[in-house]
């Protein structure tokens, strides 16, 4: 019978501090871009509003999101830098 040899697990996050901290801006972000998207409503169901096609709603916002979203691959994708607290002086 083979004897199985146990590796002790590291129970580290696979993204460090920064990556979260990029990764909830990103979020910011995003979440700031579908806010730009709100509104252009009618207040007459019988009138139609052409402000639902203006600059920020169809334009600005979608990048915004786009961005958002690049931004979060970016923050997924930083490596981070090992902790230099681990050395140890011999």
């Amino acid at each position: 019978m083979a004897q199985e040899t146990h590796e002790p697990q590291n129970n580290k996050f696979s993204l460090g501090k920064k990556n979260l901290q990029l990764l909830l801006i990103g979020f910011v972000i995003i979440v700031f871009g579908f806010i730009l998207m709100v509104g252009g409503k009618s207040e007459d169901p019988s009138v139609f509003n052409y402000d639902m096609f203006n600059f920020r709603r169809v334009t600005l916002a979608p990048l915004v999101v786009l961005f958002g979203f690049l931004f979060e691959i970016y923050a997924i994708m930083k490596k981070t830098k090992p902790e230099e607290s681990i050395k140890k002086n011999d």
